[in-house]
């Protein structure tokens, strides 16, 4: 995210600023990639579908950034040529691919550039899979969870004595003194406060969850006040990821009427 996306360098509009122009040596729309040395493999109906040390991490103006790995290194016989097609006007006419397991097939599950266009980076023999196509996939033993991770950005999650006051609806639903900020690449400060200082009762369970590559799983909860119900307005990280771990158990809200007030 932090390359392409928000305050990125290669962001469009820019934000930050440099002792040169930068923009003007590059492409309105830029494109990127650098060698990963993770080794990263896929798995489909209980089967390694892809093992490889040679992931290739590509960065696209506004957009997440995505894996490409050695067409190589996928296992023989599972990648069914597909009559897809679609056009890049920065990368090239993308071929699809099906991918059959063991009498699964999952439809375009993969696409590869064999002819980049003039000045793209060198793409031909790597694929690129959706990442949610897959029942799963491993960075070295461990699980990833939601979308590739970038290694350029970054999650501090801070503990402060700031004064912290949240509102929803106009009235106050949580006050602390000892929050956690969470600075993330790209986004705005958030601020967790311990489930201590949310006052009693406004919280109902939710069914949402959402998965965070930097901080781990979320677990929603509605927020009921003055005899309305906010939906999803609070969110907990119960478990989270070593970046994220002075939030665990803490909350932090947004939404529709939700205002979160910080003080000196």
């Amino acid at each position: 995210m932090s390359l392409t996306l928000g305050t990125g360098p290669l962001a469009r509009p820019a934000q930050g600023q440099v002792n040169g122009d930068l923009w003007a040596a590059l492409p309105a729309h830029a494109v990127y990639t650098h060698p990963l040395q993770e080794r990263i493999h896929g798995v489909l109906a209980g089967r390694t579908v892809v093992d490889t040390t040679r992931a290739v991490l590509l960065h696209e103006t506004g957009l997440l950034p995505r894996w490409y790995l050695p067409e190589d290194d996928v296992a023989p016989g599972l990648l069914v040529p597909s009559s897809t097609r679609t056009t890049c006007p920065f990368k090239g006419e993308a071929r699809y691919w099906h991918l059959e397991v063991d009498g699964r097939r999952v439809e375009d599950a993969a696409w590869s550039y064999p002819a980049p266009v003039a000045g793209c980076p060198p793409l031909a023999g790597l694929l690129s899979f959706y990442p949610e196509r897959l029942d799963s996939w491993w960075i070295e033993d461990e699980q990833m969870l939601g979308h590739p991770r970038d290694p350029f950005h970054r999650v501090d999650a801070r503990r402060s004595s700031r004064h912290v006051v949240v509102r929803v609806g106009g009235e106050v639903v949580a006050e602390t003194w000892s929050p956690v900020a969470v600075f993330e690449t790209g986004l705005p400060v958030r601020w967790y406060v311990p489930e201590a200082d949310v006052a009693d009762g406004v919280l109902a369970e939710s069914p949402t969850t959402s998965e965070c590559p930097y901080k781990g799983v979320a677990t929603y909860e509605h927020v009921v006040v003055g005899g309305r119900r906010f939906e999803d307005a609070a969110w907990c990280y119960r478990e989270p990821l070593l970046e994220a771990l002075p939030v665990a158990g803490y909350r932090s809200f947004d939404g529709d009427e939700v205002e979160v007030q910080v003080g000196g």
